[in-house]
Parts: structure tokens; sequence; C-alpha cells
């Protein structure tokens, strides 16, 4: 297994949010979108594999992310602004696909996403949302680190 550094895949996640952001926003299918963002962004000291691989699990999945996260958001996902809403998405892809990435290790990544990018204190309302949905994806490990 490779050494990914923290930088790299905090990185990778910022690009990915952007990209998924301009795939949803501009129409393109997204094939062409990544496309699009890569040939317009400089994708240096990111992880692109994992760029990739995270831009495809959400794009490919959402419907089914946001049938995950609905009951946790208390609100309608449709409601939900697009910056935070892809937020949401990508940590719950990370919660499902990514069990190697601690839950913790999401969740901070997301709530700093939602500060750097999103409305002000949509950081709380992600950190709220993602804590109940680690509960229900990833039970065992919340509890084993609540105990």
């Amino acid at each position: 297994m490779t050494d990914v550094k923290p930088a790299a895949r905090h990185r990778a996640r910022e690009l990915a949010l952007q990209a998924l952001y301009q795939w949803q926003i501009s129409g393109y299918d997204a094939t062409n979108a990544e496309a699009r963002f890569r040939a317009q962004n400089h994708m240096g000291k990111a992880d692109t594999g994992y760029f990739h691989e995270l831009y495809k699990g959400v794009s490919n999945d959402a419907a089914v992310l946001d049938e995950l996260l609905a009951p946790h958001i208390g609100r309608p996902v449709k409601d939900v602004d697009a910056v935070a809403l892809n937020v949401l998405r990508m940590a719950c892809w990370e919660f499902k696909e990514r069990v190697d990435v601690p839950y913790k290790v999401v969740l901070n990544e997301a709530v700093d996403l939602a500060k750097r990018f999103g409305a002000t204190d949509a950081h709380k309302f992600i950190n709220g949302s993602l804590d109940k949905l680690a509960g229900e994806l990833r039970s065992i490990e919340v509890a084993a680190e609540r105990s």
C-alpha cells in the first residue's frame, strides 16, 4: 500500500468538491465535466487517483447517497445548497466505500471543506448531519470511539 500524504488527500477532496459543484451546475455528463475540470485546473499536489475515485463515486451514486443522507439532514435534499450537498455526498461516499479512512478524518475534512467553501455556519449543519450518518454507516467504529 502506498503511503499517501494527508495534504494530497485534502487537496484531492478540495478539487473533487469543486469539480462536483461544476458538474452539478453545468448540466454536462459526469465524464465530460471531469475532463473539462481537469483541463482547466492544476491538479499538482493532489492525490489524483483519489480525486478520480471520489468524483466518480459521488457523481455515479448521487441518488443513492441522497437517500442515505435524507433522514439525517432535517430538510429535503433538494433544499440543501449545492456546496453543502456535495460536501455531504462526498463524506457519505467515503463513509460507505472507504472504510480505510477513519470516520473522524472524513468528518473533519467535510467540516473543513464547509468552512472554506460553504455558506456561513454550513459547517455546523454538515457536522451534525454527518455525525448522525456516521452512527449509521460506521456504527462499530463510532461505538468504539465513544466508549
